[in-house]
């Protein structure tokens, strides 16, 4: 699975591509130039068939191998495989072939259709047998790989955040219980790790996150040359929170159940509506930490942010973990690394919440 970013900067860059190739061309010599991409699209209508068969022959011989099928099935399967293929590319040289035709008879354009012209044009999953097409994701005629072991996808989550202080419990904690979240954004891959088997998967990947924390008492965070403390602010404090942004790159070992399916040229696994308990850890790095403050001068409300960076740990570690159903888990993370450097009291931060992952 592609991210919906690849997606779009794509299709930017086609349509940059369409908007160029228009500007520079000229009734004379565009069908010409056409007519050369079309001969060109017939060596790789060829190449990519020849392709696809040779896949779908693997497929067939795996499924032999693992005794699945027959030695006479495989023969039957493998002969229906290249029958395909071979009327494949007869129908799709035939298409280019008749779109040369078209232009030949035509040399100055004027009576072909739009919709014939081998422009670049984008297709999702589609085949390029029709003219110069900017292709994005699997083409139609492509055959599904037998054994799929990774797999992409989407995690987002949201939940409660603080920091656990040496000598502190967590209801004496300097930041409030309910203000304080994060939010993480990310891509994960998911490898089965087995041949054989679905019950172990590695997932890792990158993400976001976004840690706050909202601090009680009209207090707010002064860096001292490092020494970073809790002091009473001067004015009428509404608002006083801290937040880092991190990049981490977070790797699970993730146990439990899945459901095999078979089908005629592939199979797959499935961990749809099972529980699933993944166990590891993150590193990363520290972005940004920056202070936001709303407060009362002079009768004025006024908004601050202090990027001060607040001596704030630049290599960031920790573990994490988490139950699921289906796509949706309780997740719990907890930063082996301070939230400040070289300070006498060490904070560390942890969250509880909701993680979705969307594949």
């Amino acid at each position: 699975m592609r991210t919906i970013t690849t997606y779009l900067v794509s299709i930017i860059l086609v349509f940059s591509i369409s908007i160029s190739h228009a500007q520079d061309s000229t009734p004379e010599n565009d069908n010409a130039e056409k007519i050369e991409i079309l001969k060109e699209l017939k060596n790789k209508i060829k190449i990519e068939e020849r392709e696809f068969l040779k896949e779908e022959v693997e497929a067939i011989n795996k499924r032999l191998e693992n005794g699945q099928i027959s030695e006479s099935e495989a023969a039957r399967l493998k002969k229906e495989a290249a029958e395909n293929r071979a009327l494949n590319i007869e129908n799709r040289l035939a298409i280019v072939d008749n779109k040369i035709a078209l232009l030949e008879r035509n040399p100055n354009g004027s009576m072909v259709s739009k919709d014939d012209d081998p422009e670049f044009r984008i297709t999702i999953g589609g085949s390029d047998s029709d003219g110069k097409i900017f292709r994005i994701g699997q083409p139609k005629n492509k055959p599904r790989k037998y054994d799929r072991r990774t797999k992409s996808h989407l995690v987002f989550a949201i939940g409660f955040n603080n920091a656990i202080i040496d000598g502190q419990k967590i209801d004496d904690s300097p930041y409030k219980l309910a203000g304080s979240g994060f939010v993480e954004l990310g891509w994960a891959w998911k490898t089965r790790l087995l041949a054989n088997s679905n019950a172990i998967r590695l997932k890792y990947g990158f993400s976001f996150t976004w840690n706050k924390l909202d601090i009680k008492d009209d207090k707010y965070l002064v860096n001292n040359d490092g020494d970073i403390q809790l002091e009473d602010f001067p004015y009428n404090l509404n608002k006083a929170k801290f937040r880092m942004t991190n990049l981490v790159f977070p790797v699970h070992f993730e146990f439990g159940p899945s459901k095999r399916i078979d089908r005629d040229n592939y199979f797959r696994y499935t961990t749809h509506r099972q529980f699933k308990i993944g166990l590891g850890g993150f590193a990363g790095f520290n972005l940004q930490a920056m202070q936001k403050l709303k407060f009362k001068k002079e009768g004025k409300d006024v908004k601050d942010k202090i990027k001060d960076g607040y001596n704030a740990t630049s290599f960031v570690y920790g573990l994490s973990g988490y139950i699921a159903f289906n796509d949706t888990a309780l997740y719990v993370k907890y930063d082996l690394s301070p939230i400040f450097k070289n300070q006498t009291i060490e904070q560390n931060n942890i969250s509880v919440g909701v993680r979705f992952d969307m594949d």
